[in-house]
């Protein structure tokens, strides 16, 4: 049975904070194969709150053949914590947040008009006050959610119309998000997106049984590549697990050409044989990586650009599969 919700986000949470886990707004999707339960936007009631991520982008869990994929990568929990969100989240660069004066507003996609607070460089880690919320709107079905967010700052003349539909295909093992977004302001829309990919495969650590693949020979520096994080022609092997509190990073993985064919990445945990194939129709702008004890990640970015009119399409295709362990 369709449900139909609509939210006014408004400028409070200190309440959802003491919530349990059972009282976060969230919505249960599956296509017979699949299942998985997103948390909705919510200012008052949302699991997310935070004002790094996209809010229609929040999942509790998401379960294949017996194999878990999503679940909490992290040890604490705020609804107001930059990072506190799990799944295959999304992030949009902020906009006008270097022409705004401390005091004035910029814009994240998928979250609001937030409020620069000085003269610090933008950072993600940082809670930023949310001015104005937008206006969500949230259908649910049986196997998809459509969200859409509608935003205007008459400060800054940023406007859009943003409609994501998280989609489990019918009679596939696949999640697709589909994404569109309508410049409706004054001012041209410039940013990059990208997906963290926060995923847990069967709650296995990260270390040498997590394999990460490419379609191309992959190079990569940073913080643990060379010594606990190898490159292998198209894959990425840990050659050892990772401790606890510690971390691997690269601000670019190299390798990558200029078509969507490249926008094609595997995560597999050779122990319990399951993965999951990772597909974007858009160019890669960059990608990062980073990863700590419990998760592996792949951040895709592709780039958006949209005159005053103008409407954008895009879409990530998640493909679940499992195949045969390797012993020990």
């Amino acid at each position: 049975m369709k449900k139909s919700l609509i939210a006014t986000v408004a400028l409070f949470g200190l309440y959802a904070a003491t919530l349990p886990l059972a009282d976060w707004t969230q919505a249960d999707i599956s296509n017979g194969q699949i299942k998985t339960t997103l948390y909705l936007p919510d200012a008052l009631r949302g699991y997310y709150q935070g004002t790094r991520f996209d809010w229609s982008g929040a999942f509790k869990n998401l379960e294949y053949k017996g194999h878990s994929f999503i679940e909490p990568w992290f040890d604490n929990y705020d609804p107001k914590l930059h990072d506190a969100i799990s799944g295959p989240v999304e992030e949009f660069t902020a906009l006008g947040y270097a022409e705004a004066k401390p005091g004035d507003t910029f814009v994240k996609i998928g979250v609001g008009s937030l409020r620069k607070p000085d003269d610090k460089p933008y950072a993600f880690g940082q809670y930023y006050d949310i001015v104005n919320p937008g206006k969500w709107t949230i259908r649910e079905h049986k196997d998809h959610v459509d969200f859409t967010h509608e935003l205007t700052d008459p400060a800054t003349g940023y406007a859009y119309l943003y409609r994501k539909t998280v989609r489990l295909v019918k009679n596939k093992p696949q999640l697709v998000l589909e994404h569109s977004l309508k410049n409706t302001g004054k001012q041209p829309i410039e940013a990059s997106t990208y997906n963290h990919n926060f995923f847990i495969i069967d709650k296995q650590p990260t270390g040498p049984t997590v394999n990460i693949q490419f379609p191309f020979d992959v190079k990569g520096e940073g913080k643990g590549f060379g010594s606990t994080i190898l490159t292998q022609g198209n894959r990425l092997i840990y050659s050892r697990a990772l401790d606890k509190k510690e971390n691997v990073y690269s601000a670019g993985l190299q390798g990558f050409g200029p078509t969507p064919s490249d926008y094609d990445i595997r995560i597999e945990n050779q122990k319990t044989g399951a993965g999951v194939h990772i597909t974007g129709d858009k160019p890669l702008q960059k990608l990062v990586y980073w990863a700590c004890a419990t998760t592996s990640c792949p951040e895709p970015y592709i780039q958006l650009k949209a005159a005053p009119g103008e409407e954008l399409n895009w879409k990530i295709t998640y493909e679940f599969y499992e195949k045969t362990p390797k012993s020990d």
